[in-house]
């Protein structure tokens, strides 16, 4: 069974993200592939909620039934109130994929610019956040620079300044910084973490990473094994202001210790 959520502040005003009794089924020669089962999910304005588990448990799946990438076979889910197609169509959120996804013949600066004028924003209008959106994540001055040029880190950081352009209330973020070394994702986890703290834009976040989850999260939600059930639902007991040192405190130990034995429950076994 789903673990019961907790009434938070953040929960009792409409929700960014409300998840309702969603199945994922996909049809296959063999038998069917039932990738998500009976997920019940909210969550909160200005929530940063983490999705961990196993590989093939559905973490990705259902990042994409929330922004309209992927069909529920069943159950509703809601956006900002309102359906996940309607709310693409808002532009509601921004995605941050695992791979950057950049083009490689588009300097930096063309890269983010790109959906704001597909959105039908004027050249200039697009230069200036585009311009803006760079320096938040700590990209002045690479304007001019091709993807080819940057390090993996630095093109990752192009792909969230691009999903900021359009002044998303929600960023969902698919493990973005898997693929990077652990001193490079440290530091990304900082300017999120920082990123966060300034702006407080709800964040819906896919990791395999126990210590990401738990260094960057309001909420932690542990899914089980394929088929992809919610096992818990974790809240963070750190400070909301948060720096790289506070995870060799005991509170932060203590706070892995609980996900790392919730997705340990899921297997079967400690």
């Amino acid at each position: 069974m789903p673990a019961p959520e907790r009434t938070t502040a953040a929960t009792q005003s409409q929700p960014a993200v409300a998840v309702r009794r969603a199945s994922v089924v996909y049809p296959s020669p063999d038998a069917p592939v039932h990738a998500l089962s009976d997920i019940d999910l909210t969550i909160g304005q200005g929530e940063f909620v983490s999705l961990i588990g196993p590989s093939g448990c559905g973490k990705t799946t259902l990042l994409r039934v929330i922004a309209d990438l992927e069909p529920i076979t069943s159950g509703t889910v809601l956006v900002n109130g309102l359906t996940p197609h309607d709310a693409r169509l808002a532009r509601a959120y921004g995605y941050v994929f695992q791979a950057p996804a950049l083009f490689p013949w588009r300097t930096v600066l063309a890269n983010v610019m790109l959906p704001l004028q597909i959105q039908g924003r004027d050249k200039a209008a697009a230069e200036a956040i585009a311009r803006e959106q760079l320096g938040r994540v700590g990209l002045a001055g690479f304007e001019t620079k091709y993807p080819w040029q940057l390090s993996g880190g630095m093109q990752q950081r192009v792909s969230i300044a691009r999903a900021l352009g359009f002044e998303p209330k929600i960023l969902m973020m698919d493990e973005p910084f898997g693929a990077l070394d652990e001193i490079t994702r440290d530091g990304l986890n900082d300017q999120l973490q920082q990123l966060w703290q300034r702006e407080r834009r709800t964040v819906v976040f896919v990791t395999h990473s126990i210590a990401e989850a738990v260094y960057l999260s309001t909420r932690i939600v542990v899914m089980s094994p394929r088929p992809g059930r919610i096992l818990k639902i974790i809240d963070s007991t750190l400070p909301d202001a948060r720096t790289l040192d506070l995870r060799d405190t005991p509170e932060f130990m203590a706070l892995a210790h609980e996900v790392r034995e919730g997705l340990a429950d899921g297997h079967g076994g400690h």
